[in-house]
Formats: structure tokens, sequence, C-alpha cells
């Protein structure tokens, strides 16, 4: 079965791995970053290796994307503003090929040792099957 693995992060996590300190996080050195690029691509390799690893990809800073939303005319609306600020939104994901859900939170709780700064967020690491098809009503 499938399963995406998803870290989450936001625009304060992305600005502390990139130097700047924020409330609550503190800013990231070039060998905090080295570890923790280190540690993801020693995990990507053993995903690999096992046949497990699909697809794996981590994403820019939220103030790189954006939002889409309906307009009070029903038109699209893209905005910035905002987007990934305060909420965490996904940093980067793993879809894995497994043999059931327990493995798939074994190597989720591997993904959450991931080293980090001394004081920096830590947040869960979300495990989610992949379905095969669409619900039907």
């Amino acid at each position: 079965m499938k399963y995406m693995i998803i870290i989450q992060g936001t625009q304060a996590d992305y600005d502390a791995m990139g130097g700047t300190s924020a409330p609550g996080e503190p800013a990231w050195t070039k060998q905090d970053v080295q570890a923790m690029v280190g540690f993801m691509q020693k995990l990507n390799e053993d995903l690999a290796a096992s046949g497990e690893l699909v697809d794996g990809q981590g994403l820019t800073a939220p103030s790189d994307g954006g939002l889409v939303t309906a307009g009070e005319d029903g038109r699209p609306v893209v905005s910035k503003d905002g987007y990934g600020v305060e909420e965490p939104v996904i940093a980067g994901f793993w879809v894995l090929q497994c043999k059931d859900f327990e493995r798939a939170a074994q190597i989720a709780a591997r993904i959450h040792q991931c080293p980090v700064p001394e004081g920096a967020t830590n947040p869960p690491v979300i495990v989610r099957p992949i379905g095969d098809e669409p619900p039907v009503a």
C-alpha cells in the first residue's frame, strides 16, 4: 500500500534555516543545515535501497507560494499575502510503498529524529494512506 509522509513548517521555520531567528525559532547555523540535509539524504538512500521510496520532495518557503480562493463573484483569487506565515504548511513529503501502516509509522518516527538546533520546533510527522480509488457515494 502507498503512504504519504508529510512534514510541515511555517515561514519562520524557513527563515530560521536561512539564518534569521524568529520568536521561538533559533537561527540555524550552516552546520545545522548540513546535518539536516545529510540525515535526509541517508534516509532517502535507505528508502530507495529497500524499494519503499516512490517519491520524496522538499518544498520551497511558503513565501514562494500562494493560495487560490474564490472571490465574492466566485472567480478565483490568487493571494500570496500571509500564506504559511502563521499556520504550518507542507514543507516536504515522501510517497512510500510499504507493507502496512506500522512500517510507514516506523519511517515517520525516523524522520521525526531529524536533527534540529536546540530550541527549534520539531513538528509532528504525518502518515496518511493513499487511497487506491476515490470513494463512491
